[in-house]
């Protein structure tokens, strides 16, 4: 199992950037997905984006409300994820977790239940 390890949480404007890093430690999969998700105080954790990887290439995939602002990227060499947030709006104030899993066929990784392993969670917060 993959364990992973964020940073890069803190407070910052709206209208502001922030960059979150996902670093992974142990097995490195050459067919993997890793994720990111947000909790913000007194709701479900919910999905923000993942990227994806295989033998097929790499894909992107964004939650509704973040795409244009937020743009997820790998460091392949660093087993390393990056969540570039920018125009940072209020309701973008959450706690942020990474997750992996393998990138198997049929399931649905805006959904947390195929990721098997997560982080402990950045906290981000916007203010106005």
């Amino acid at each position: 199992q993959v364990q992973l390890v964020e940073s890069g949480g803190g407070s910052v404007q709206a209208g502001g950037s922030l960059r979150l890093s996902c670093v992974g430690s142990g097995r490195a999969f050459s067919s993997y997905v890793m994720g990111w998700f947000r909790q913000a105080p007194g709701k479900e954790r919910e999905f923000v984006g993942y990227i994806s990887w295989s033998g097929s290439g790499t894909a992107t995939y964004y939650e509704e409300s973040v795409k244009g602002r937020f743009t997820i990227s790998r460091d392949k060499a660093k087993n390393a994820m990056y969540l570039q947030m920018n125009n940072l709006e209020p309701e973008d104030t959450a706690v942020y977790y990474c997750a992996g899993s393998l990138n198997l066929r049929g399931y649905d990784y805006t959904q947390p239940f195929p990721y098997n392993s997560w982080g402990q969670g950045t906290r981000v917060t916007v203010s106005l």
